[in-house]
């Protein structure tokens, strides 16, 4: 792990002259150890946990590797920029499974979903292409829910506890997220949705993000039917 971040609400910008409010801008922790509890980090929060935060969203984890590749596309962010709590290395959204179970400090925290880009996200960043560049390049991150709460250090190692191979990585959930099935062929998309099938049987997938993928799989099945 590299860094941590936490940070409370405040107004981001205004949208059509309403103020909006968010906690995407975070600050370093500079503090050596943490606490965590089935929400959040102590220090952090949400603005509106509809759609962040909650028990399957506690904390969000994004892998330093990705900073070098944003600013070759020219996307002038760093460290604690995408709203993550925690900036750490040797994981990234090929190996990562939904379902890992990950030793951090005294807790015990769980892969439940990819994050998906919203409206904030460009604020932040001042650039509104940064959400189709996520979603174009998997570069995601992921939320962790809690299973055991307690202290947690802001550097050293999370160490992975469990993990079920046959669960799909964080980079198969999004491929079976936004993938246009319209443009593929036919052999390609019945891989796709086998792959769809694979990630709505993930037992420890958020129910937020399998309930939104079940409903755009039934959306596109009547489409077809039609």
């Amino acid at each position: 792990m590299n860094e941590v971040f936490v940070g409370r609400p405040s107004v981001l910008g205004t949208k059509r002259d309403v103020p909006v409010y968010s906690a995407i801008a975070k600050s370093r922790v500079e503090t050596p150890f943490l606490d965590l509890d089935e929400i959040n980090l102590a220090g952090d929060d949400q603005a509106d946990r509809t759609v962040h935060g909650g028990v399957d969203k506690a904390v969000y984890v994004y892998p330093a590797s990705h900073y070098a590749a944003w600013a070759e596309q020219g996307f002038p962010v760093s460290a604690g920029d995408f709203g993550e709590n925690a900036s750490v290395t040797g994981a990234d959204e090929y190996d990562v499974r939904v379902g890992d179970v990950w030793a951090w400090g005294d807790t015990l925290v769980q892969v439940s979903q990819p994050r998906t880009p919203c409206f904030k996200l460009a604020m932040k960043t001042g650039r509104k292409d940064v959400i189709p560049a996520m979603i174009d390049s998997g570069r995601s991150g992921w939320y962790l829910r809690v299973l055991r709460t307690g202290v947690v250090p802001t550097s050293g190692r999370m160490t992975l506890e469990e993990r079920d191979l046959m669960s799909p990585t964080i980079a198969e959930v999004y491929v079976a997220s936004f993938t246009n099935v319209a443009q593929l062929d036919d052999e390609r998309r019945d891989a796709y949705w086998a792959l769809l099938d694979r990630v709505l049987a993930a037992p420890s997938l958020s129910r937020q993000y399998r309930d939104g993928l079940a409903s755009a799989k039934k959306r596109r099945e009547e489409r077809n039917a039609g």
